[in-house]
């Protein structure tokens, strides 16, 4: 007799992964031993701590929300909808629940037997690995990339989609050069050894390299910050020993397999996988996370224990992923923008960190690393060139040029360090290594009060691009009293921003007389707009000519600088907000271009964009054109001036 219930259960799960890769016998299998639940709304179908269940589960109708209790604490970890799998900690552990799943609504759904499915596991691979990664993608992180559905919104065939392949499959990359102690050594010692070093754990070695044990932060806090040891214990006496060993000849997948088995974060290798054999290295899981690239917490744990510009280019490319991810699931683009100019502050400030240690000698007087540029506005998403510079103390003129020429060698190691991490020299040379551009405060203030009482084209063009800096690292005292004369010079300085603004209104229009795109005629990029000129500067300069009349210090981002603005004049809000959502819009439009074709995103080809992208185009055409109305009746601004 034909099981009808089974049957119905077999069409709704062929329908999502991996039940649309099994056979359809087996399915048939597994849909016979499934189980219907009914839960009710804010019913809990199981809790933390509690006895693992013989099955897991997918949503069949409704939503269940996974939570965790943290510093007392509920957090919502995830909202599973129709046909996501959750509660898969059966399949690849032994203990006990770590979530509470519960309806976030009337729902409906299937418990599918372990013992039913296992045998699928173990004789497909490929099913066996999308598990794993189911399990492994309930976080925190709202924006990881899920491979069970498509999460670009508008896909393009010239991006590359991690979740085009198994990302399990990829063979582990760990950390070689590990730090290690004896087991004779004190848990102080090995603690300050572990600060040094910004590391987790510290493998116990024999005389012979073998590992015997290991000690982590968690075994530290557990047993010396509580008081049960001194200090002065051995390593020998609290480390957790022996040490389970594995090989470096596997996945990611298996590396993920292995930790959630035994409950641990570290996985300890050798040559062989046996204790017998001599160490060659540590994985841990916040290696796994980095790799993965969705995990903004891993990404700034790795800049800070990087210690070769290769470490830190590895790091920028996983950025990009990142970036890639937050763009494609539409991620407001001011989030994104404070995340990716978050990291890449990290990583400029580890290069000067890693540079200043590799100097014979500590700098002389304190300074400060000013970025500029894209940069300085946190705005460059994309890999584009550097634009920096440098101040630093005044200091006795007999003492002036030692000073100067250590922080020159100072910037020519960053910049060259930067350079091999992925962020070009800048073709006019806007750097610090640049003896015009790494100068002392009163220099620096000199410098700024020439471009402002003297604002020629070419002084103008430079204050395009200094007036837009942000004390990246060092003394910010020197950058604040920089920032506070140059608003002291501007102050009621209404030539110099009838001139400022005036330069503002000289960028190339965007259409042409028939409301065209106005695009390249010849060269390398004949026939494609430029989006960098003929929008995004426009709005940039308008922005920073407007928020320095009103001596608006701190705000650099134009975004932002407009959304302040909406503050400042109220009579002008519904204007100023649409410059903010321009200015976003145009950064989105951008970076997505540039990720399609692995380039700045500058030139837009016209042909790859819809109609509807045309028409959001001519939008913000249309505000771009509004504010500089406002700027021309603000500023008295005449042909002739």
């Amino acid at each position: 007799m034909k099981n009808t219930i089974a049957e119905r259960v077999l069409e709704f799960l062929k329908k999502y992964p991996p039940f649309d890769i099994i056979s359809k016998q087996d399915l048939l299998d597994i849909a016979k031993e499934t189980v219907i639940v009914y839960l009710e709304k804010e019913q809990v179908l199981f809790d933390e701590d509690q006895p693992l269940h013989p099955h897991f589960y997918i949503v069949k109708e409704g939503a269940i929300l996974l939570t965790e209790t943290k510093n007392s604490q509920i957090e919502l970890v995830d909202v599973c909808d129709e046909g996501e799998l959750f509660g898969l900690r059966p399949l690849v552990a032994k203990d006990h629940y770590k979530m509470r799943a519960i309806a976030n609504e009337e729902s409906i759904v299937y418990a599918i037997s372990v013992e039913a499915f296992k045998p699928i596991l173990e004789k497909d691979k490929t099913v066996a690995l999308y598990m794993v990664e189911s399990f492994a993608s309930k976080t925190k992180n709202p924006f990881a990339i899920d491979s069970s559905k498509n999460i670009f919104a508008t896909p393009y065939d010239g991006l590359t989609q991690r979740n085009d392949r198994l990302f399990e499959l990829q063979p582990i990359q760990f950390t070689k050069k590990t730090i290690t102690a004896t087991a004779s050594h004190t848990v102080q010692q090995i603690s300050q050894k572990m600060t040094k070093y910004s590391i987790g754990s510290m493998i116990i070695t024999d005389e012979e390299q073998l590992p015997v044990g290991i000690i982590t932060d968690k075994d530290i806090r557990k047993k010396i910050a509580t008081g049960t040891y001194t200090p002065e214990t051995t390593a020998g006496e609290i480390m957790i020993s022996p040490v389970l060993t594995f090989t470096d000849k596997m996945s990611i997948a298996e590396a993920q397999l292995n930790m959630m088995k035994n409950d641990i974060r570290h996985l300890v290798l050798t040559k062989d996988g046996t204790p017998e054999s001599p160490l060659i290295g540590i994985l841990t899981e916040q290696d796994i996370l980095v790799s993965q690239g969705n995990s903004v917490s891993g990404l700034m744990k790795a800049i800070k224990r990087a210690r070769k510009s290769k470490h830190l280019r590895n790091i920028r490319q996983q950025v990009s992923q990142l970036l890639e991810g937050y763009i494609y699931q539409n991620i407001p683009m001011t989030l994104t923008s404070n995340i990716i100019h978050e990291i890449n502050e990290a990583i400029t400030v580890r290069a000067i960190e890693i540079s200043l240690s590799r100097m014979d000698s500590k700098p002389p007087v304190s300074f400060a690393w000013m970025s500029l540029g894209s940069h300085g506005r946190g705005e460059q998403l994309l890999i584009t060139d550097q634009d920096n510079a440098l101040v630093f103390h005044d200091v006795d003129p007999k003492e002036y040029q030692v000073t100067k020429a250590y922080f020159l060698e100072l910037a020519e190691r960053v910049t060259k360090m930067l350079n091999k991490i992925g962020y070009e020299y800048c073709p006019a040379d806007m750097m610090a290594r640049n003896p015009k551009w790494c100068l002392s405060l009163s220099e620096w203030k000199d410098q700024f009060n020439h471009w402002i009482y003297k604002a020629g084209n070419e002084e103008i063009l430079l204050c395009s691009i200094f007036f837009d800096f942000n004390c990246t690292y060092g003394d910010v005292t020197l950058v604040n009293e920089l920032s506070s004369s140059i608003f002291s010079s501007t102050q009621n300085n209404d030539l110099f921003f009838a001139v400022l603004g005036r330069s503002a209104l000289h960028s190339p229009s965007p259409l042409g007389f028939f409301r065209q795109f106005l695009v390249e005629q010849d060269g390398e990029h004949k026939d494609s707009f430029d989006i960098k000129s003929r929008a995004m500067m426009p709005l940039t300069d308008i922005g920073r000519v407007l928020i320095l009349s009103h001596q608006v210090k701190h705000i650099n981002n134009t975004a932002a600088r407009f959304e302040k603005l909406a503050d400042l004049e109220p009579q002008n809000k519904e204007l100023y907000l649409s410059c903010s959502y321009a200015a976003k819009a145009l950064l989105k439009f951008r970076t997505k271009h540039g990720l399609m074709h692995d380039d700045g995103g500058r030139y837009i080809r016209l042909k790859e964009l819809t109609k509807e992208e045309r028409m959001k185009l001519k939008r913000c055409f249309k505000i771009i054109n509004d504010v500089q109305e406002l700027v021309k009746i603000r500023f008295k601004i005449t042909p002739f001036l």
